[in-house]
């Protein structure tokens, strides 16, 4: 399939996939949207319930930039669990621009997100734990109540539906911990709904740049 690296409004990079007529991040701004729904809303929220570490699930590890955000801006060790099955390039890689956005000295870190190797929980420092999980969401499943958080950033329903069944977010309850929360620049209704009736409580938030509305959905 091909793809092609685009950059966006808040001038970082993403991958368009033309078949899909798909980005893996915002066109309005990669960073910007990565920041506000995962960061600020996902990772920083959570830091306020002062836990020792963090657990997150990112489905969609994509570009790795919500990976290096969290690395990056965490203030407590986190363990991060990635899931993606089809893995960006070398040369994908390479024409990606985030480190010269986030900062030189962060080049390091991008490089040991992707340089780790997949299926196995790797210490990249005291910090932060990576375990890249090669493989489709399908065939997977999260252990039960082990995460804090998750970051879900799969192609949205247009172009991927199959992401957004009520399968695959049951399997995004029952990974969760009781008290932890679900993030996604989402808010289409249909999924809110999907959401509640697994037992999420729903907390719709102001979206990044170019979206209305995010959401968020708690395990109570």
């Amino acid at each position: 399939m091909k793809r092609e690296v685009i950059q966006t409004d808040d001038g970082s990079s993403t991958i368009y996939i033309p078949e899909m007529d798909e980005n893996y991040h915002s066109t309005h701004g990669a960073i910007q949207e990565a920041e506000h729904v995962f960061i600020q809303h996902g990772l920083k929220m959570m830091e306020e319930k002062e836990l020792d570490s963090i657990s997150i699930f990112e489905m969609g590890l994509g570009t790795g930039l919500n990976a290096l955000l969290t690395k990056i801006r965490t203030k407590v060790p986190v363990v991060y669990v990635g899931i993606e099955a089809y893995p960006v390039s070398v040369d994908e890689l390479k024409a990606l621009n985030y480190v010269s956005q986030v900062g030189e000295q962060y080049e390091s870190d991008f490089s040991a997100i992707h340089s780790a190797k997949w299926n196995e929980s790797i210490e990249l420092d005291s910090k932060f734990t990576i375990h890249k999980v090669h493989e489709k969401i399908e065939g997977y499943d999260l252990d039960e109540a082990s995460f804090d958080l998750i970051y879900f950033d799969a192609f949205g329903p247009r172009a991927q539906s199959a992401m957004w069944e009520i399968e695959i977010l049951q399997k995004m309850y029952d990974g969760l911990k009781v008290g932890g929360a679900l993030v996604t620049y989402c808010a289409r209704g249909q999924f809110k709904r999907d959401l509640k009736s697994l037992g999420f409580e729903i907390e719709p938030l102001p979206g990044p740049p170019g979206k209305r509305e995010m959401t968020r959905a708690w395990k109570v």
